[in-house]
C-alpha cells in the first residue's frame, strides 16, 4: 500500500473517519497530523459507534501502529479519556500508540482563554472551547509547551509559570476575571506526564525510518480544508493546516514521500459554528438531511447546517491538495428526494464566479446558482456494487465528477464499513 494523506475537501465532517478505518486496514502506521480534541471521528464497527477525537482510527485495527504528530495539540486529560474508554472496550492501546514529543501541550488558561474571548462582542467564530486556538497562538508566539519539555521538570518548571504569570496579568487586568494557579496546574501535569511518558517518541525519525523500510503511511487528517488556516473561509476557520501539506509539516515526512492524496466529500455539504455558507437549505429540508443523515457534532453535539454540494469550494480542495481522487459519503441520504440541486458558481454584484473568493463579505453575501440532477428515489444502503445504484445516481456522480474535476472511486452508502461501493 502506498503512503495516503486523507484531508476533508468541505467544512470538515465529511466521513473521513470511516474511510480511515477502512483504509487502515492495509495500513501499517495511521498518523494524526494537526488539531486537537475539537475533532471527532465516528467509526462505526459492528453497529457500536466509536468516536474518537486525537488517537487516529487506525487503533481500531490490532496490530497498527498509530502515530500522534508533532502538528497536534494534546489535551491530556482528554487523551487519557480516550485511552481509558478504548481499554474499556478492549482495544490495545499501550503497545500501538506514540506521540510526538514536539506536540504542544493544552493548558487550562488555554481553555478559559477560547471561552472568553467566544463570550465577548460580536465577532465569534463558533470555537468548540477547548484550547486548540489560544494554544497555536503561543505556538506561534513561541512560548508554548511541548511533551519534551513536560519531560524535564525544571525545564517545564520555568515555562509554566512564565506563561501563568503572562496568562494571570491577561485575565485580571483586561479581562477582569481570575486568573489561574500555578501550583495546581503544575501538579497536575506531572501527574499527566507519569501516565502518557511512555508513549513520546522521536516520531519523525521513526516514521521516515517506517517508509524507508517498505511500510505503509495512511496520515488522518481532522477538520476540512475549507476550516484550513490559509485556505479556508478566514476567519470562521480552525487553527492549523487542515489540507494536505499539513500532513507533511505536521509529522516531519517530506511531500516527495507520499503517493496518494484523497478528498473526502459528503453528497451534500454540512458546516457547524460561525462563518458563511452559500448553499444553505431553507429550514424544513434542512431538518429533513439533517435528520436522515444524523448531522450533529461528534465532538459538541451541535446540529449541522446542511445544503447543496458546493462544486466551488470542492474545485478549490482539488486545487489547494493535489487531490488524485474523491470518496462521496453518505449518498444515501438524498435517496428520497426527486431533484437535487449542485451549485456551480456565485452572482454578486452582477458578476458571476467559479471559482473559490478570498473575499468573505462576497461569501457571506453572495447568490449561488444552481445545476438541477434529477433524484433517484431508491434506497441504495444495502448496494455493494458500483452497476447496480440507480441510474441516476450514477449521473449525479458523473456530474459530480466532472464539476469538481477529479475522479470518484469510493462512495459511502451507510456508517457501516460493509455499506461502502468501490469504483
Amino acid at each position: 500500500m502506498a503512503n495516503i494523506i486523507v484531508v476533508g475537501a468541505q467544512w470538515g465532517d465529511e466521513g473521513k473517519g470511516k474511510l480511515i478505518d477502512i483504509l487502515a486496514q492495509d495500513a501499517d502506521y495511521i498518523v494524526r497530523y494537526q488539531g486537537g480534541n475539537n475533532a471527532g471521528h465516528t467509526v462505526v464497527v459492528s453497529d457500536e459507534e466509536i468516536i474518537l477525537h486525537l488517537i487516529p482510527s487506525g487503533i481500531l485495527h490490532r496490530g497498527k501502529k498509530c502515530i500522534i504528530g508533532n502538528g497536534v495539540v494534546l489535551d491530556p486529560q482528554a487523551l487519557l479519556e480516550e485511552i481509558d474508554t478504548l481499554r474499556l472496550k478492549g482495544i490495545e492501546v499501550d503497545s500501538n500508540l506514540l506521540i510526538s514529543d514536539q506536540a504542544h501541550l493544552i493548558f487550562p488558561y488555554h481553555k478559559i482563554l477560547d471561552r472568553i474571548k467566544e463570550s465577548k462582542g460580536s465577532f465569534r467564530i463558533g470555537t468548540t472551547g477547548r484550547g486548540i486556538g489560544p494554544c497555536y497562538v503561543d505556538k506561534i508566539a513561541r512560548c508554548g509547551i511541548r511533551l519534551a519539555d513536560l519531560l524535564d521538570t525544571d525545564v517545564f518548571k520555568e515555562k509554566l509559570k512564565f506563561n501563568i504569570n503572562e496568562k494571570n496579568k491577561l485575565f485580571k487586568r483586561l479581562y477582569k476575571t481570575k486568573g489561574v494557579s500555578f501550583n495546581s496546574i503544575f501538579k497536575q501535569y506531572i501527574d499527566f506526564r507519569n501516565q502518557i511518558s511512555k508513549y513520546v517518541s522521536d516520531t519523525p525519525r521513526i516514521l521516515n525510518s517506517a517508509i524507508s523500510s517498505g511500510k505503509s503511511l495512511l496520515f488522518e487528517g481532522a477538520q476540512g480544508t475549507l476550516l484550513d488556516i490559509d485556505f479556508g473561509t478566514y476567519p470562521y476557520v480552525t487553527s492549523s493546516n487542515a489540507t494536505a501539506g499539513g500532513a507533511c509539516t505536521g509529522t516531519g515526512i517530506s511531500p516527495t514521500r507520499i503517493d496518494r492524496i484523497i478528498g473526502v466529500v459528503k453528497a451534500y455539504t454540512t458546516r457547524v459554528g460561525e462563518g458563511p455558507f452559500p448553499t444553505q437549505l431553507p429550514k424544513a429540508l434542512m431538518n429533513k438531511i439533517r435528520d436522515r443523515g444524523r448531522e450533529f457534532g461528534a465532538t459538541t453535539g451541535r446540529p449541522r447546517k446542511c445544503g447543496w454540494f458546493d462544486v466551488i469550494i470542492v474545485k478549490h480542495s482539488v486545487l489547494v491538495n493535489g487531490l488524485d481522487e474523491i470518496a462521496v459519503m453518505k449518498l444515501d441520504v438524498l435517496d428520497d428526494l426527486r431533484d437535487i440541486k449542485v451549485c456551480i458558481g456565485y452572482e454578486y454584484k452582477g458578476k458571476f464566479f467559479k471559482n473559490f473568493p478570498a473575499n468573505i463579505e462576497l461569501l457571506n453575501k453572495c447568490k449561488p446558482v444552481y445545476k438541477t440532477f434529477k433524484g433517484w428515489f431508491k434506497d441504495t444502503a444495502n448496494i455493494k456494487e458500483y452497476k447496480k445504484l440507480p441510474s441516476e445516481a450514477k449521473d449525479y456522480l458523473k456530474g459530480l465528477s466532472d464539476l469538481v474535476g477529479a475522479e470518484i472511486n469510493i462512495i459511502s452508502v451507510g456508517s457501516n464499513r460493509s455499506q461502502t461501493i468501490y469504483k
